[in-house]
């Protein structure tokens, strides 16, 4: 998994609450166990009509946020069913960060699994980040991990609180496979004791 220590990138603003997973990867895409490929499928039905052709309206497909990696959105992003592909889709797309005010609770813990950080930010924050993006094409925030902060060139400031198990886990790129590799000297030995 890659580290995340310190992320610029472009906000692409998605100004809607309650996104379900369904929204974010939708079932007919859930076909494949690899963790790569689903970018392409990625807020499928909003994204492309019933044609296929891309929807010049919704905000992934504007010129603007070509190559977004930090995206902006609004309460109980991730509601729904508990499905892993949708954080698959949405770092295959090329995020590595969400800001919104609250997140359903198994994509939360999801995403620190699988390298995107989650931010939680009052709505307050939230609304002024939408306000900024929408002002400046090619808005970009800076986010630092080490020192759960998030900045950008125009002089927005704010903390952001993390779990410190999970922050150092990001800040080393591990994931639960990753953690458990660290003690593959020791697991050895155990075995070879019991054998």
């Amino acid at each position: 998994m890659q580290p995340f220590v310190k992320h610029t990138g472009i906000v692409a603003p998605l100004d809607r609450v309650n996104v379900d997973t369904d929204a974010i990867i939708p079932k007919q895409f859930l076909k494949r166990i690899e963790r790569t490929g689903f970018g392409q499928f990625l807020f499928y039905d909003w994204r492309f009509d019933e044609t296929g052709n891309p929807r010049p309206d919704f905000e992934l497909n504007q010129p603007r946020y070509q190559g977004a990696s930090i995206l902006l959105t609004q309460q109980n992003f991730g509601c729904g069913s508990s499905r892993e592909h949708a954080p698959w889709a949405l770092l295959d797309y090329g995020f590595r960060a969400i800001i919104a005010p609250s997140f359903a609770d198994i994509f939360f813990n999801n995403c620190f699994k699988n390298g995107i950080l989650p931010i939680r930010l009052p709505q307050s924050q939230v609304d002024e980040l939408f306000a900024r993006t929408a002002a400046h094409e090619g808005y970009r925030l800076t986010i630092d991990l080490e020192h759960q902060k998030i900045t950008d060139e125009r002089g927005f400031s704010a903390g952001f609180e993390v779990d410190p198990y999970r922050r150092e886990l990001l800040l080393k790129g591990l994931d639960d496979i990753g953690i458990t590799l660290q003690y593959e000297d020791k697991i050895r030995a155990y075995e070879e004791r019991l054998a």
